[in-house]
């Protein structure tokens, strides 16, 4: 039973998370709440997700650090991610994705050499994206690096 309430609590707390990122702009109260529900969200994935939940859980905290201009913190949770996609052999999108993150960090830290660096890792990696919906979508974040 504790784990179904952490499963719905995870899955929850992640789709508030995306009501705030979808948001244009957020005021600073909005954006602590959006950094608060992406950590619940990983929180409760802790206890009732699967590595994979994990991972994505963690990516979502870098996407929220990112838009935050919080670079520091976004990269340390994209590189959770990217950790995870490697030692759990996680390729199709995640993989893309952990590299995305990561290259976002460094765009927001202005670290343009990295940025472009970790852009390319993801690139490269689209080709093991089955689903060809996900493959462009995966491309079209890349691009907007």
């Amino acid at each position: 039973m504790e784990k179904e309430l952490h499963k719905k609590l995870a899955i929850e707390a992640f789709n508030k998370t995306w009501d705030y990122i979808d948001m244009k702009s957020r005021t600073k109260e909005e954006t602590l709440e959006m950094i608060h529900l992406a950590h619940a969200s990983r929180y409760h994935w802790g206890f009732a997700g699967t590595e994979l939940n994990k991972g994505r859980g963690e990516w979502q905290i870098s996407r929220v650090y990112n838009i935050s201009n919080l670079g520091e913190s976004a990269l340390l949770h994209a590189n959770a991610y990217l950790d995870i996609c490697i030692k759990y052999d996680y390729k199709d999108w995640d993989i893309s994705f952990a590299y995305e993150a990561i290259a976002f960090a460094h765009k927001v830290l202005g670290n343009i050499k990295l940025m472009n660096e970790f852009k390319e890792k993801g690139l490269k990696s689209l080709c093991d994206i089955k689903e060809k919906g996900d493959r462009d979508y995966a491309e079209s974040e890349l691009d907007k690096l």
